[in-house]
């Protein structure tokens, strides 16, 4: 091969990893479905350490509130989550970015987790269904 060409194929490489990269820590899942839709995939939820830490929506997270991470559904979303193998729901609200852990699709609060009959076992097969999405502080300043 020229020299020309293997630079080429390097420099594609080098754009391909690092475009892989950015999508993995910045945006959705690649395979997961597009928001709005019902997903099906593995829950697990948050540690006590990430109590308090800001979430993507700015405000800190609070452990016994009704809130989980998702990578696809938009922030302000409201979802049930029903946990397939003990068949207990509970709603929450999407107020950050994750899990990134490959077949996971929400991590919960604790809170959650316990309702869900989760808490034991830190991963559960679950059903995420969008039920509402509550407009961003900025739209609802846009609207008065």
């Amino acid at each position: 091969m020229t020299r020309p060409i293997i630079a080429a194929i390097i420099l594609l490489s080098i754009a391909a990893i690092a475009t892989d990269t950015v999508a993995a820590q910045t945006g959705p899942h690649a395979d997961a479905p597009p928001s709005g839709r019902v997903q099906k995939g593995a829950a697990s939820f948050y540690a006590p350490k990430d109590a308090g830490k800001p979430t993507a929506s700015g405000d800190p997270l609070v452990l016994n509130r009704m809130t989980a991470a998702s990578p696809t559904l938009p922030l302000g979303t409201k979802a049930k989550v029903t946990n397939t193998e003990s068949g207990k729901s509970t709603h929450v609200t999407i107020t950050d970015r994750g899990p990134y852990a490959k077949g996971r699709i929400i991590d919960v609060t604790p809170k959650a987790a316990e309702r869900l009959g989760m808490k034991h076992k830190g991963v559960a097969p679950v059903v995420v269904k969008p039920v509402s999405k509550t407009p961003s502080p900025e739209r609802q300043s846009r609207h008065r």
